[in-house]
């Protein structure tokens, strides 16, 4: 390329190197910077340079200076600073929606978002391959026409997958098409993220009520041109309450239940249920709590997970279907 040519990039350059190279730990002497320009071949001379940076600085580039022998520049502060990067990372890492490969891909994006030393901080977080993580790549396009169709008041169509166990010759996990391959028609009407899986919140015109569907196990989804409906089931419909109460996103019956909690618990049903529960003192170490859940066996699990320091108090009906099911588990381990 020309010199003139090369000339007219200078400080298009000039920013990359300052934004790759420098942070406030590592600043670059006019000198060091004449050479990293000379590396994209483009002469400079320290008089030039002055006014260059001076150019940079009133563009909006924080460019700051630190005497010690000789003066060094470098980028103060940026759109984002480590601590708000790490906090990315870490949500990019413990999502399960996001692939192994998409996982390192925008780690790596987020790096180029600060100097490459401080890059170097982002890397040594990089935890991502012995996570157990979704093996679809085609989630993030799932969740942009999503957003497409709910952005244009739009149903759509897709086909819907579940694993099963395949005992063929070659016994293992698979995901095969519901419905022999009947495509599904919602009106989709939210995204939500909860117990680290990405959910389409969607009104089923056939069954009349809002369901919820794993966004990475839908394929082939298509924006319809019919309008959505169950506009007014949606207005009337809590995001929040229905993530608390269905614990993982596996439905079942909606019932109030009243449990008796150990006093040292608190702390586990505000994670679950949010600290504007009501609660009753049952006793100098026990209290009440009536919380708004659905049925299911993940609901049963995570009271029996929590041991002798949570009992189900009623309704009765859950009371019975609760000893019912510790019954079922024990007899398996009684069977010769």
């Amino acid at each position: 390329m020309a010199r003139s040519s090369m000339q007219k990039q200078k400080l298009l350059y000039l920013r990359k190197i300052m934004l790759e190279k420098t942070d406030e730990n590592h600043g670059l002497t006019l000198n060091e910077i004449i050479a990293e320009l000379e590396s994209y071949g483009i002469k400079s001379e320290r008089k030039s340079l002055y006014d260059d940076l001076k150019i940079l600085e009133n563009y909006g580039l924080d460019i700051c200076r630190t005497r010690t022998k000789t003066v060094r520049y470098y980028v103060g502060s940026r759109e984002f600073e480590i601590p708000e990067l790490k906090l990315l990372v870490d949500a990019i890492q413990s999502s399960k929606f996001i692939t192994h490969k998409k996982s390192l891909s925008l780690i790596k994006k987020l790096e180029g978002l600060v100097s490459e030393n401080d890059g170097k901080q982002l890397q040594r977080q990089v935890y991502v391959a012995n996570r157990v993580k979704t093996v679809n790549e085609k989630i993030y396009y799932n969740v942009d026409k999503i957003h497409n169709a709910i952005s244009a008041n739009k149903q759509i169509s897709f086909l819907y997958f579940k694993t099963v166990v395949n005992f063929g010759s070659e016994q293992k996990i698979v995901n095969v098409v519901r419905r022999d391959g009947k495509p599904y028609i919602v009106s989709p009407w939210a995204l939500c993220w909860d117990d680290e899986n990405y959910y389409m919140i969607a009104y089923d015109e056939e069954a009349q009520i809002l369901k919820h569907y794993r966004v990475d196990k839908m394929e082939s989804i298509t924006v319809l041109d019919d309008a959505r409906i169950g506009g007014e089931n949606f207005e009337k419909f809590d995001i929040a309450g229905y993530s608390k109460s269905v614990f993982s996103m596996f439905g079942g019956e909606e019932a109030d239940v009243t449990l008796s909690v150990d006093n040292s618990l608190v702390g586990v049903i505000a994670d679950r249920f949010g600290s504007d529960v009501f609660i009753t003192r049952e006793s100098d170490s026990t209290f009440w709590v009536s919380v708004k859940v659905m049925l299911s066996p993940q609901f049963y699990a995570w009271v029996f997970g929590l041991g002798n320091k949570v009992r189900i108090i009623s309704p009765e009906s859950v009371v019975r279907d609760y000893k019912a099911k510790i019954a079922d588990v024990l007899a398996k381990y009684e069977e010769k």
